[in-house]
């Protein structure tokens, strides 16, 4: 028998953070819980046919989707990569002022950058490289083949790239990690 309160506990910060790519950080929270509404009244007709986690990435797929469609909200901002607290303890680790900065202007970059990605392509990034969903469960959540899923990752992996290439000047620093600066 699953537990509500368990699920609840274990899989809340995850659709949060999830859904906050989606709709931004303002109406992630409502949406979370719209979520969770959902899997509480449709708990027991889960079928273990998919996973746990599958299953309730799939109706906060399809909330967001929702939520996107009915609210016209597709030129919102979308948190993707990194969130403020990954950004935080890298900075903390950053003894140098100038470093801090040029971090801060890249997640803004990139952000801006996956923001203007198609929705099917933005969706099928964020489950697999943020969330580190298998192409098969990123299949099974969005009701797609497995080719399909292959397809739509490499190509939205090939419209990032070409836009960071475009927007982007890439050089390494003195301690050979990958910066990059806006293109003026």
């Amino acid at each position: 028998m699953l537990n509500f309160t368990s699920i609840y506990a274990e899989f809340y910060p995850k659709i949060y953070r999830y859904l906050s790519h989606f709709v931004g950080n303002i109406n992630a929270p409502d949406l979370t819980q719209a979520v969770f509404l959902k899997v509480g009244q449709s708990l027991d007709s889960f079928r273990g046919e998919c996973s746990l986690a599958t299953w309730i990435y799939r109706i906060a797929t399809n909330t967001a989707y929702d939520h996107t469609l009915s609210s016209q909200e597709k030129q919102r901002k979308v948190e993707l990569f990194f969130d403020d607290t990954t950004v935080a303890d890298t900075l903390l680790n950053t003894a140098m002022p100038e470093i801090e900065y040029i971090r801060r202007e890249m997640n803004d970059c990139i952000r801006g950058l996956v923001d203007q990605l198609p929705e099917n392509y933005r969706t099928v990034l964020l489950l697999s490289e943020f969330e580190e969903f298998t192409n098969p469960e990123i299949a099974e959540i969005l009701c797609l083949s497995v080719d399909t899923v292959k397809i739509r990752l490499h190509r939205a992996r090939a419209k990032l790239r070409e836009a960071m290439e475009y927007h982007c000047n890439f050089y390494h620093d003195e301690r050979n990690e990958l910066m990059c600066d806006r293109k003026t």
